[in-house]
Order: structure tokens, then C-alpha cells, then sequence
């Protein structure tokens, strides 16, 4: 495959000085965009016809692009896989299950994915990202977390801030809830396994409702299957956790990730006092200053961010993803002051390369 041109984002993923920060934003392919809002109305589709139709991924992922990011995620959803294990998602405008997931009989019938077959879009939509970037920038693969994805099975829609059905069957059936949880795991190997064969360069796990549950409950049915994924995968491509709003460094460092997401809960300079060089860090700029701040606002986030993340093995990004009223030249200033000013604080800084 051709080789990558831009490769500050891949060397930050593997823990290496980089003569700047690289930078990309979580749903930076998406609303917030106004070329993506005349994407969405000349095609005129639901947004899973979308997802499906390759020709329109490739296009929107492509879009960031053009205001400088270091790296091009696929226009997906965590929801993708989810269709052919027999839970179809409709987006109408939020997602909808026809028929959650209520008893031990709804899990079992779940079917196993080949994703070559099940997912060929996906597989279609990673060729053509390739294709089109010819090397200039390196291609982000993700899958949503078993346990994100099995509030979503079980609540029947976006789970909210008290999923009581979730909440009840950690505490009343716990088999149940490891079973289903074990299915989902298998499916997010498979799928990410297939990602990478089709040429995602890194890839990130998203625990995206992992801020609403305690420690234990995340130690207990979320950490130990992210160990479980990321041992399954090759070590050839860099691989993100992204569990949000998580403080707990160490148990999240110990989840087999080569790189932890940071929210806002976490100070960058303690996270790095916390973990050493043993992983790489993303983050951690919060999504609401981008969303509601200034751009001088923006500006004087992402340089405290840099100042404090350092120049190896540091991503910036945000605390979570671009929330849908944010100012497009908001995202333009996170973009533009994340090039001007990293490369400013590193230029006379010699690189090296981290011990891999």
C-alpha cells in the first residue's frame, strides 16, 4: 500500500516525539460541517442509507480533510455491526431498535458476522478513503465497546443518562449481561480484524457511555472486554481506548491500548505523571469551549493543551465529540491554532523515537 506522506499522527500513536501535535476531532465528519449539511441534502437519504452507500462515506469521511487534520476517520456509526447480528438501527433523527434486546432468548439469537460479507460497505468505503487520500494521511477504524453497544440493544435507542433496563440486568442478571456482552465482543474483533485487513492504519474503541456507570461496573463489564478485544488484535496498527470521562489511569492503561483518550476529568499533566511512557494520550480539549467559547476561546484551550500533553506520544482531540451547535470556525481555529502552535513549541526540538 502507498506509503504515508503525513505521518505525525501514526508516530504520536506510537509514542514518539513529532516535530508538532498532531491533531483530529471525534465526529469531525459530521453536522457541524456546512459541506456535509449540502452532502445530506442533496442526497437526500436516511442516515444509515448512507452509512451503506459507499460512494457517500467516502466523500463525507474526506471532508476534514480540507481544514487541515492529521488523520481521516470513516463515516460510520458504532451502530454498523450491529445490523446483521439481527438488530437493525433506524436513524429517525436519533436511533431506533424495532425490538430491543429484553431476555435471555433475544441474546441468544443474535447470529455471529462475517464481516467480508456482512459489512462489504465498510470494507468499500475504507478502499476508497485509500484511494483518494493516495498516502496523504493515515485512516482512523473504529468500533463502539460491548457495553456502549449493549445499552443501546437493551434500551432500544440512545440509552440516556439512566438506562434502568441496562442498570437492571447488571444487577439482577448477570449472566445475561456477560453472555451478551461476550456475542458483542466477538462481533468488535471480527470487525475490527476486517478494518485493518482492508487498510485502517489505527483504530479506536469507543466506551462512549462508560461515564455513567461506577468502577465497578466498569471494571466489571466494560474493562475486561476491552483486554479481550485488544488482545485479539494485531500489534501492527495503534490502538486507541476511548472510555469517557474515565479518571482510573491505570486500570485504563492496563486494557492492552497503546493509546488512552483523555476527557476532562483528567489533568493531561497528571495523566502523563500517572502513566509514564507506557501508553500514548489523546485528548483532551473540552468539546463544550469549542462548542460555546470564542475562537480566541478555542485558541487558548489548545495551547494549554499542548503545553500540557508535551510533544511524544500526545494526540490533541477533544474531551468527546463535536456537539452538533458547534461554530464551524471553531473547528477551523481548533485546527489552525493546533498548527501554528505546536509546531512553533517544537521546531528547534530535536525527534527521537520511543522504544516500541
Amino acid at each position: 500500500m502507498t506509503p504515508v506522506k503525513n505521518n505525525l499522527l501514526l508516530r504520536a500513536l506510537r509514542n514518539e516525539t513529532t516535530s508538532r501535535t498532531p491533531v483530529w476531532m471525534m465526529r469531525q465528519a459530521g453536522r457541524t460541517d456546512p459541506m456535509y449539511r449540502e452532502l445530506r441534502q442533496r442526497v437526500d437519504l436516511p442516515l444509515e442509507a448512507m452509512f451503506r452507500d459507499s460512494d457517500i462515506s467516502v466523500e463525507a469521511s474526506l471532508l476534514p480533510k480540507r481544514i487541515g487534520v492529521d488523520g481521516i476517520i470513516i463515516f460510520q456509526d458504532i451502530l454498523t455491526p450491529l445490523t446483521p447480528i439481527g438488530a437493525d438501527f433506524l436513524f429517525r433523527p436519533g436511533p431506533q431498535l424495532k425490538t430491543p434486546i429484553r431476555c435471555e432468548t433475544d441474546i441468544e439469537k443474535l447470529r455471529p458476522i462475517d464481516p467480508a460479507d456482512d459489512l462489504a460497505h465498510v470494507g468499500r468505503t475504507i478502499r476508497g478513503v485509500r484511494a483518494a487520500l493516495d498516502g496523504d494521511l493515515p485512516v482512523i477504524g473504529f468500533a463502539g465497546a460491548p457495553l456502549t453497544l449493549a445499552m443501546f440493544l437493551i434500551e432500544g435507542k440512545s440509552p440516556g443518562r439512566n438506562p434502568e433496563r441496562v442498570f437492571s440486568m447488571m444487577r439482577d442478571k448477570p449472566a445475561s449481561m456477560h453472555k451478551l456482552l461476550s456475542k458483542l465482543a466477538d462481533m468488535t474483533v471480527a470487525y475490527l480484524r476486517y478494518q485493518i485487513e482492508e487498510g485502517v492504519q489505527t483504530v479506536q474503541l469507543f466506551e462512549s457511555m462508560a461515564d455513567i456507570i461506577t468502577t465497578e461496573q466498569y471494571a466489571t463489564f466494560a474493562h475486561r472486554y476491552h483486554e479481550r478485544i485488544f488482545a485479539a488484535l494485531s500489534n501492527d496498527v495503534p490502538k486507541i481506548l476511548f472510555a469517557k470521562e474515565r479518571s482510573e489511569m491505570n486500570l485504563l492503561a492496563s486494557s492492552g491500548a497503546d493509546v488512552i483518550s483523555i476527557g476532562n476529568c483528567v489533568d493531561l499533566r497528571e495523566c502523563r505523571a500517572t502513566l509514564g511512557d507506557r501508553v500514548a494520550i489523546q485528548g483532551n480539549v473540552d468539546n463544550q469551549i469549542v462548542a460555546t467559547g470564542s475562537t480566541d476561546d478555542v485558541r487558548r484551550a489548545v495551547r494549554e493543551c499542548i503545553d500540557a500533553g508535551g510533544s511524544t506520544g500526545h494526540v490533541l482531540n477533544l474531551s468527546h465529540g463535536l456537539l452538533q451547535n458547534t461554530p464551524f470556525e471553531n473547528v477551523q481555529a481548533f485546527v489552525d491554532e493546533a498548527h501554528r502552535y505546536s509546531a512553533a513549541q517544537t521546531e528547534s526540538a530535536p525527534e527521537r523515537s520511543a522504544t516500541t
